[in-house]
């Protein structure tokens, strides 16, 4: 369920640069602790930015609505638009909940919709229900998939019913190459296309700034986001992911990208580094030659909580790091550890979630002499 952490926002082209500014501000702040370094700075589209997103199914007056919820408030409030949201979403909005409203069996017990979409025009909807679906739910539902020309998928208690396929792909264009991805309905995704594709943009020319014919080794890898892109500039990768949803979508990107140089495994960031100081071994990488591979670079992209403890000595013994953090209070701590091997040559800041306190960055840091 989406939720609102302030209250209801004037999306403004003023507003959003002046909450741009606070959000850089405060970013800067917290980094001159360490130094006095620039900072890039990638702002997002205003409005139309978010691929993705869920909404509550409220019920009211005989009536099916969307509806989202504020932090702190039991009863979600009705919404008719979603100014974030990208094109397609908004398209689809009106012309899904009339389908719903106008058919007594798409809308019993409908808890919740879920939409993921692509720049390049697909879709897919995930209705959640509070009942089981039947044949007779499959059959309306299909008649709204065809008349919408989209995916549904139908989910309930311990039931998942998938009428067609179960992903999106999406196509991005980096530095004048497209790149397929396979987006699935449960695994993570970027939600921003337009600061994915600057994200991209940046660990490409990070990358191809410091590679030489060495290897690289990706941790929390996804479904291949970043690594079909950085690939290029590496002899091998080895990328390591832990959900089996993200793994195989990681493979079958790899695949129709025509990147050939690269293995993924599935293993957390704790069992890699154990794998690599020889602590333990795993049944997953028998086939895997460790002590072939010359690592110059560790590329990590880690969740709110940053680098634990091992990873980050791990981190450590690379010449050259670059950090994907989806959290500046993290980042900050990770690095104040980090800079007492490595000095930092490049940051920056992307707008990934605008509008909200959040803040997408990247630093590249290269071991002292």
């Amino acid at each position: 369920m989406t939720e609102l952490s302030t209250p209801l926002i004037d999306y403004s082209p003023d507003n959003y640069q002046q909450q741009l500014e606070d959000k850089i501000d405060a970013y800067k702040s917290a980094l001159a602790a360490l130094g006095d370094y620039a900072v890039e700075v990638h702002p997002s589209a205003r409005l139309n930015f978010r691929m993705r997103a869920e909404f509550r199914i409220w019920h009211e007056d005989g009536s099916a609505h969307y509806a989202m919820n504020r932090a702190g408030d039991k009863r979600p409030y009705i919404i008719d638009n979603f100014p974030i949201g990208g094109a397609l979403i908004n398209q689809l909005m009106p012309l899904l909940l009339d389908a719903v409203n106008s058919n007594p069996v798409l809308s019993k017990r409908l808890f919740s919709a879920e939409f993921l979409t692509t720049t390049s025009g697909e879709s897919l909807i995930t209705l959640i229900y509070h009942r089981p679906l039947d044949s007779i739910w499959e059959d309306e539902a299909r008649k709204v998939q065809n008349d919408l020309n989209i995916a549904i998928i139908g989910r309930s208690r311990k039931q998942k019913v998938v009428l067609d396929r179960d992903y999106v792909t999406e196509k991005l264009t980096v530095r004048g190459r497209d790149y397929l991805y396979q987006q699935v309905e449960s695994g993570f995704t970027q939600p921003n296309a337009g600061i994915n594709v600057k994200m991209l943009r940046w660990a490409s020319e990070c990358c191809s700034d410091i590679a030489k014919d060495t290897d690289l080794l990706e941790l929390y890898c996804g479904n291949g986001n970043f690594t079909a892109v950085v690939a290029q500039h590496y002899r091998n990768v080895l990328a390591t992911e832990v959900s089996k949803v993200s793994v195989t979508s990681a493979q079958r990107n790899f695949e129709q990208n025509d990147v050939d140089n690269v293995i993924v495994v599935r293993l957390s960031s704790e069992e890699i580094t154990q794998a690599l100081n020889g602590v333990r071994s795993f049944r997953r990488l028998k086939a895997i030659d460790l002590d072939s591979y010359d690592f110059s670079t560790i590329f990590v992209d880690p969740p709110r909580a940053g680098l634990d403890r091992g990873t980050l000595q791990l981190v450590a013994q690379f010449d050259q790091v670059l950090y994907i953090s989806c959290n500046p209070e993290t980042l900050m701590g990770n690095l104040s550890e980090l800079m007492n091997t490595h000095e930092i040559q490049r940051v920056a800041v992307f707008d990934q979630f605008p509008w909200t306190h959040h803040l997408e960055s990247g630093v590249l840091l290269k071991r002292r002499s």
